[in-house]
């Protein structure tokens, strides 16, 4: 059932918790999904939420828990005990509860992991948390399902069954050895048609089989599932021993989280925020591009302090100089924009950086000269000026190539150099173009007037 969460029934169901009314409560709430529930009690007072937690289905309620958006899960933690916390461990896939027991102390950890009832749950919770959460390691869960090449199909059968008690979705089915080192896929078509004491060596898939390995970073399982279409990918270790899966739900996470991680980033937000974040975060992450554009614009009015020269031979100048800074800002964001979506794709994985910066420079020149005529004549018909028209045409087309080549040169450079080329967007290539941007309009125009 589909939730709307209007005033008015947040009201009501408010209602409910303060007259301790569970048994309407959960009338109310029958059959609700687990996303729209963290909604529903996201959109409460804590305590609020809390009374309608307890009274939830074990398996529901876990779910909820892992819904809730990080912050929210944080502050919602502390308000449950050691004994409610194991609870919902208990009730979650590895990689939930590795994910979940992540956010705790490790003094928490430890007290949570051995009150566990299941020893291989537990052992499997802990050996996930070795794992750095941005690898395919960390994303993985234990929940899968194997075959052996020397099994019947009738045998197969029996035994996926008793496999298949331990995980809720089952995509694909993996052949190993006896050393459990990944050889192929069965497909469930070949085992429903084959002859009950076909061997599995027969039938399963050799070749093409995609894996990811525990050390490879959750960007790089995306563009994998991405690039081949996959619901699931199996994951090993260097011994290419299979020791878990990662299913297409953890990586629409994972393209969601690097997605508004790149967004904030080119925004200038160099923490990640949510909307429930407090005002302290919001002002960190905040702060250091604000100040930084401050730096720029500091510099910037520094610039047209030295050649005031310039400006007092023509004054009108100054009427041009938002034009030429918007413009290198705008060209320098596009062009860095296009290179980092690349980059992300993985499109630029073959190419030569002198290749990409020389496309971009292409464009920055054609864009350049077409901007360059169009403010020539639209100067030369309203200011009549034939010196201050050849300054801004002149000053444009350059500050036009060079922001496209600027925006396109730094996102590789930073790629190169191991840091998040989205830094390259917004602030910084703004900042940076309005500087250069001004000192090449104000040089132009001390060549121009001389």
């Amino acid at each position: 059932m589909k939730l709307e969460l209007t005033k008015e029934f947040l009201e009501r169901l408010q209602l409910m918790v303060s007259n301790e009314d569970s048994v309407a409560i959960l009338e109310e709430l029958e059959n609700v999904h687990p996303a729209d529930l963290a909604d529903l009690l996201s959109s409460l007072q804590p305590e609020e939420s809390k009374y309608i937690f307890d009274y939830l289905e074990d398996e529901i309620s876990a779910e909820v828990l892992m819904e809730f958006d990080e912050d929210y899960r944080e502050r919602f933690i502390k308000l449950l005990s050691t004994e409610e916390i194991v609870g919902q461990v208990d009730n979650l896939e590895t990689d939930d509860a590795a994910d979940l027991l992540g956010e705790l102390e490790e003094s928490e950890k430890d007290e949570i992991i051995s009150q566990l009832e299941d020893p291989e749950h537990a052992s499997e919770i802990t050996d996930l948390l070795k794992y750095d959460e941005d690898t395919a390691g960390g994303l993985m869960h234990k929940e899968f399902i194997t075959a052996k090449t020397y099994w019947a199909v009738d045998r197969c059968v029996v035994e996926l069954r008793r496999q298949a008690e331990e995980v809720d979705r089952v995509y694909s089915i993996y052949v190993v050895d006896k050393d459990d080192v990944l050889l192929g896929i069965l497909s469930l078509k070949s085992l429903l048609f084959a002859d009950p004491k076909t061997l599995i060596d027969s039938i399963y898939i050799k070749e093409n089989v995609h894996y990811v390995k525990t050390h490879e970073s959750s960007e790089d399982v995306a563009a994998a599932m991405e690039k081949y279409d996959l619901v699931s990918i199996p994951v090993v270790d260097r011994q290419n021993k299979l020791v878990g899966r990662i299913t297409i739900d953890d990586v629409v996470d994972v393209i969601k989280e690097e997605a508004e991680k790149d967004f904030q980033m080119a925004s200038g937000i160099s923490e990640n925020v949510e909307s429930s974040s407090g005002v302290l975060k919001n002002t960190r992450s905040r702060l250091p591009w604000i100040l930084i554009g401050l730096a720029g614009g500091v510099a910037a009015s520094q610039i047209i302090k030295g050649y005031e020269g310039q400006i007092d031979l023509n004054p009108a100048l100054a009427f041009f100089i938002p034009l030429i800074v918007a413009t290198a800002g705008n060209v320098g964001v596009q062009s860095s924009a296009i290179i980092v979506q690349g980059l992300a794709s993985k499109d630029y994985k073959y190419q030569g950086l002198f290749k990409q910066v020389g496309k971009e420079t292409l464009v920055g020149m054609l864009v350049g000269l077409i901007c360059s005529i169009v403010i020539f004549g639209i100067s030369y018909a309203f200011i009549d000026d034939m010196k201050l028209g050849i300054t801004i045409s002149i000053s444009l087309f350059l500050v036009v190539v060079l922001a496209a080549i600027l925006g396109a040169l730094v996102p590789l450079i930073l790629d190169r150099i191991k840091i998040d080329p989205a830094l390259a967007t917004g602030p910084f290539i703004t900042t940076a173009n309005d500087i250069i941007g001004l000192t090449i309009y104000f040089v132009v125009a001390y060549f121009v007037y001389l």
